[in-house]
C-alpha cells in the first residue's frame, strides 16, 4: 500500500464536519491512529513498540544490537479542528519512504525506525510535544501525570483508561542512546518555500502561558457600571496589548483560547482564563514581548478592580538544528533551500540529545492548524523522494 493509499485510509479518522480533525490523546480517534499504525507498520514487517510514555516506534532491524539509528516519523495527534498534514504527513511520508528505500534495493547498515510522538500539540492535555519531553526529561513525569485536559480529567487517569500505566511515565536514557540522529518531515506552516521540499536551519523560541482573571459573578441587568468587577474587561484589553507588544518586538503573540466562568449570557464573569503563545526570532524577544503583555494585563485589572495572575506553562528556547546534519541534507538533496520556523515540533525537543534536522514540504496556501492546510500530492511524493533519499545516505554510510 503506498502514499496515496495510506493517505486515503488515514485521512477519515477524527474528521469533523467542516474538514478538521480532532485527534486527541487517549481517545478513540487516538486509538485509531494508533491501529492504523500499527497495521501499517505490520505489513511491511516492522517491529512496533511503545515507551513508557505513549510514543510509538516501528523498527526496520538490521543484525546485532539497535545503536546509531536513523529515527524518522513525525506525530498524529491535531489541534481542535486542525488540517490533515500537520505531523500526519511526516509518518505516512515515513512509511513510503521505506516502500521506497526496499524499492531501490537499498540494504541499510544501522536500524531505521519510525516514530510517532504522544501528545505533540498539546491539544488536550496543554503542553506541547509531551511525548518527547517525557522522553528526554525535559518534563517531570509528577507534573505530566497531573495534567488536566479541559474536563478535569488528568493525563494519568486518560492513560491509564485506555490500558496504559502512568506510573511507568519518564525519560528512557536507553532508547535515546541507541539513536543516531532524527530527521523530521512536516508540512510548511507558511508560504516561504517557492519550491517542494526545503531543509529546516532553527526554530523560533516559544511558549505558552495563562493568565487567571478573578473578578466578581454578578447579575448583567441589575449591576451598576460602577460597581463591576468584571474580568472581562482586562481580558480584552490584554488581548489588543498582545498585538501591540508583538508588533514591537518584532514577535507573534495570540490567544486563542479562554474559559469564562460561567460563561452565561446574562452574567458578568467571575473568572476568565486565558492562554497566550508568545513567538519570536530570539529569546530576548519573547520574553520582552510577555513581559510588557503582563505589565498590560495588570495595569487593566487594577483599572476595574480585578485580579490577575500569570504561569508559565510551557517554555522551548531557540533551537538550532545540528550544523552538520542539516547541510548534508541539503547537500544530499541537491542544495535544497534552507529555512527557519515558527512552529515547534518534536525534532525541538530530541535536538538537545541527539543531532536533529527537518524537512518541509511546500503549503501554497501557508495556512496550517485549519482544515485549509494543504499540500499537492506531487509535492508530497518528491517530499517522500526527498527523505528516502536522506535516509538512505544515512543508513548506508
Amino acid at each position: 500500500m503506498g502514499y496515496e493509499e495510506m493517505w486515503r485510509d488515514l485521512l477519515p479518522i477524527g474528521r469533523v464536519s467542516g474538514g478538521g480533525h480532532r485527534r486527541f490523546s487517549w481517545t478513540a480517534a487516538d486509538r485509531e491512529c494508533r491501529a492504523w499504525f500499527a497495521e501499517e507498520a505490520g505489513r511491511r514487517g516492522l517491529t512496533v513498540e511503545e515507551d513508557r510514555n505513549g510514543n510509538l516506534f516501528a523498527w526496520w532491524d538490521v543484525p546485532g544490537e539497535r545503536r546509531d539509528a536513523v529515527l524518522t516519523g513525525s506525530h498524529l495527534d491535531s489541534v481542535p479542528d486542525g488540517g490533515a498534514f500537520d505531523g500526519p504527513l511526516g509518518v505516512v511520508s515515513s512509511l513510503a519512504a521505506i516502500d521506497l528505500l526496499r524499492e531501490r534495493g537499498v540494504t541499510p547498515v544501522r536500524p531505521l525506525g519510525v516514530a510517532v510522538f504522544a501528545e505533540e500539540e498539546g491539544a488536550r492535555f496543554g503542553v506541547a510535544c509531551l511525548g518527547s519531553r517525557l522522553l528526554t526529561g525535559a518534563i517531570d513525569p509528577v507534573r505530566a501525570r497531573g495534567l488536566r485536559d479541559g474536563d478535569g480529567v488528568t493525563w494519568a487517569d486518560a492513560m491509564a483508561a485506555d490500558g496504559h500505566d502512568p506510573e511507568a511515565l519518564g525519560p528512557d536514557p536507553d532508547l535515546l542512546a541507541g539513536v543516531g540522529c532524527f530527521v523530521e518531515l512536516h508540512v510548511e506552516q507558511g508560504r516561504a518555500l517557492d519550491v517542494p521540499v526545503g531543509v529546516a536551519s532553527a526554530i523560533w523560541p516559544h511558549g505558552r502561558w495563562r493568565f487567571d482573571f478573578t473578578g466578581q459573578g454578578n447579575h448583567a441587568g441589575t449591576t451598576l457600571l460602577r460597581d463591576r468587577h468584571d474580568p472581562m474587561l482586562p481580558f480584552a484589553q490584554t488581548v489588543l496589548a498582545a498585538r501591540d507588544a508583538a508588533a514591537r518586538h518584532e514577535a507573534v503573540a495570540t490567544m486563542g483560547k479562554v474559559h469564562v466562568t460561567p460563561n452565561g449570557v446574562n452574567a458578568i464573569p467571575s473568572i476568565v482564563r486565558a492562554w497566550l503563545d508568545t513567538r519570536a526570532p530570539d529569546d530576548t524577544a519573547v520574553r520582552a514581548t510577555v513581559a510588557e503583555i503582563r505589565a498590560a494585563a495588570e495595569k487593566a485589572a487594577g483599572e476595574h478592580g480585578v485580579a490577575v495572575a500569570l504561569a508559565e506553562e510551557s517554555y522551548t528556547q531557540v533551537v538550532d538544528f545540528h550544523a552538520g546534519l542539516r547541510d548534508r541534507l541539503a547537500t544530499t538533496l541537491g542544495g535544497a533551500p534552507v529555512l527557519p520556523t515558527g512552529a515547534g515540533h518534536d525534532a525541538g525537543i530530541l535536538s538537545a540529545h541527539v543531532p536533529t534536522a527537518m524537512l518541509f514540504v511546500r503549503n501554497p496556501t501557508g495556512v496550517s492548524h485549519a482544515p485549509e492546510e494543504h499540500a499537492e500530492t506531487g509535492d508530497c511524493l518528491t517530499g517522500v523522494e526527498a527523505l528516502a533519499t536522506a535516509l538512505e545516505d544515512l543508513l548506508t554510510s
